[in-house]
């Protein structure tokens, strides 16, 4: 059960967040082993100067266009299975809504089963085991 936290300048419009939300799930369920429908992201659009980044680091040139996005997984995928999901991100984003590669930055945190309460302040996770 990932969960995405995308940063990125503010002003996009809903239809481009729906563009974005989609191409992110779509790469989440072909390349980083999560099922349909098993989608939870909040987009930060930030104000000018909430948003500070190197242009050049490891990358780049990026523009204003720079996103962010911070997934915490609830388990360890291979190497191999995140620079796959890496690639087919960039790819769908280049795609629609139009993100630039050099402007994607792209984050992978992992935690175990109890750092998770879906609900009723339970951790379901631990009881389907």
């Amino acid at each position: 059960m990932p969960y995405a936290r995308i940063s990125l300048h503010q002003g996009h419009s809903a239809q481009w967040l729906a563009a974005f939300s989609r191409s992110l799930q779509q790469s989440l369920e072909e390349a980083f082993d999560v099922p349909s429908h098993d989608c939870f992201q909040v987009f930060h659009q930030c104000a000018p100067g909430e948003l500070v980044y190197d242009p050049e680091y490891f990358g780049g040139p990026r523009s204003e266009g720079f996103v962010l996005i911070h997934i915490t997984a609830g388990r360890v995928r291979t190497t191999e299975r995140k620079q796959a999901f890496y690639a087919r991100l960039v790819e769908r984003l280049a795609a629609s809504p139009g993100v630039r590669p050099e402007d994607v930055m792209i984050i992978i945190s992992t935690t175990a089963v109890e750092d998770w309460s879906f609900s009723m302040g339970r951790a379901q996770m631990l009881e389907r085991r």
